[in-house]
């Protein structure tokens, strides 16, 4: 050891006491707005079913279907691997996980639609079926048959629907009470928001129903679903999808992605309106920023090509639908939607896939970081954060199994949920 180097001092500690002070507000208010990742598991996807079309084996008979089109059109390993270019040494593992998926959980959340796929009703009828709808869904809780998350899509707070969405809204809530109890895994979306105004209305809607069960403050949250241009950029220039995420008063849990409404509301032709297009970039990046740091997680759209018919028109409809999954994955859009049984299989490839190639690599940056053995990267918390959430997500979808992390990084699922996040905890899977 050298010399002992003299440490002196110029300021009084009042200075740092004083500068502390003057952020007391500042802090609270980061701590309010940007708390973080929830740290519970995100679906990779949302599947949407017509409230009429909801049944109590709708998610094995989506299971059935998509196990039935693997066989037909890509029997084994090799052939969907040639079909959707995986790598030959994932092409087994994708295969057979993808498969057991489709067995164990081929659906990990399902969104009964009110909407867009229910369309106008009498009140009665609709009445009839948001009741329904919350029995099969409580149903499916009790004897172990749900998807992680269930919930439904009601109208939106128009003024040409907005009592119909309340109202459906209530009797689904009504009868999930009756029938029980909020399950753990409750989701609702709230479509078509154009102002933060609707949003506030929205959790008015839900405070009062809160107060009416004598709930606690907040035990209900919903998905914002962005699908119009005043969503993205308000009249005055602001964001205003930050704006709306601050009107729900911390119970906004997504960002959903409206591909076809959107890009019909900025003029995008039938023929190139999809998920890639320059204007879907454009608004979900928005999307992503408003949503960095405060919980809110991001959600892609759906292709409307659907796997159907001949087996040369299957794979091209798979092989779009995997290239745009993995284009999301890459731009950390962990989730999107599904809108037909067929697109499942390519759903979990591409999930899969991505999630097996970069396992090795990331686990070793992960171990080396711990270990602070150095190596060709250097890591920084916030990387090692992200590798985690990298590792958890694999596991919790089932690409990954927890004991190959483990012996890769050296690491318990405690530890990745450490440096993943503060809050990270709830709804997991175990892996097969």
């Amino acid at each position: 050891m050298g010399q002992q180097e003299k440490v002196a001092r110029s300021l009084a500690g009042a200075v740092s006491d004083g500068i502390s002070a003057s952020l007391t507000g500042v802090d609270a208010e980061l701590a309010r707005r940007y708390p973080g990742d929830p740290g519970t598991r995100q679906p990779v996807h949302t599947v949407y079913v017509p409230g009429d079309a909801f049944t109590a084996d709708t998610i094995r008979s989506w299971g059935d279907q998509a196990l039935k089109a693997l066989d037909e059109h890509a029997p084994d390993a090799s052939s969907l691997a040639a079909v959707l270019g995986i790598p030959d040494d994932l092409a087994g593992p994708v295969h057979d996980r993808v498969r057991a998926k489709l067995e164990r959980e081929p659906i990990e959340d399902l969104r009964v639609d009110f909407e867009d796929g229910y369309g106008p009703r009498s009140d009665a009828e609709e009445d009839e079926t948001a009741a329904r709808a919350a029995r099969l869904i409580s149903d499916a809780y009790k004897n172990g048959t749900a998807a992680p998350y269930m919930g439904i899509r009601m109208k939106c707070m128009e003024a040409a629907v907005r009592d119909r969405g309340i109202r459906t809204t209530d009797v689904f809530l009504t009868a999930l009470m009756e029938a029980g109890g909020l399950p753990d895994g409750l989701v609702l979306t709230l479509p078509k928001v154009t102002y933060p105004e609707q949003v506030a209305a929205f959790v008015q809607l839900l405070e009062a129903f809160e107060k009416a069960h004598s709930l606690p403050s907040g035990r209900l949250g919903f998905e914002i679903q962005i699908e119009t241009s005043q969503s993205i950029v308000a009249a005055d220039g602001t964001a205003a999808v930050a704006r709306m995420i601050d009107a729900a008063q911390g119970r906004a849990t997504g960002l959903h992605y409206g591909t076809f409404d959107y890009s019909a509301c900025v003029g995008v032709s039938a023929a190139y309106q999809a998920s890639d297009h320059p204007a879907a970039d454009h608004a979900k990046a928005v999307m992503q920023v408003a949503a960095a740091g405060t919980g809110v997680r991001v959600s892609d759209g759906s292709t409307n090509v659907l796997p159907v018919g001949p087996t040369p028109q299957v794979h091209e409809a798979w092989r779009l639908h995997y290239g745009l999954t993995r284009r999301a994955l890459a731009r950390a859009y962990y989730q999107g939607w599904d809108m037909h049984p067929g697109h499942l299989p390519t759903r979990y490839a591409a999930v899969y896939t991505f999630y097996r190639e970069g396992l090795e690599q990331a686990a070793a940056r992960l171990a080396a970081y711990v270990a602070k053995a150095g190596g060709d990267v250097m890591d920084e918390p916030a990387t090692a954060k992200a590798l985690s959430g990298y590792l958890l997500r694999g596991i919790d979808c089932g690409a990954l199994d927890t004991a190959e992390v483990a012996r890769l990084t050296g690491l318990t699922r405690a530890d990745l949920d450490g440096f993943a996040s503060p809050r990270r905890g709830g709804l997991t899977v175990t892996a097969p």
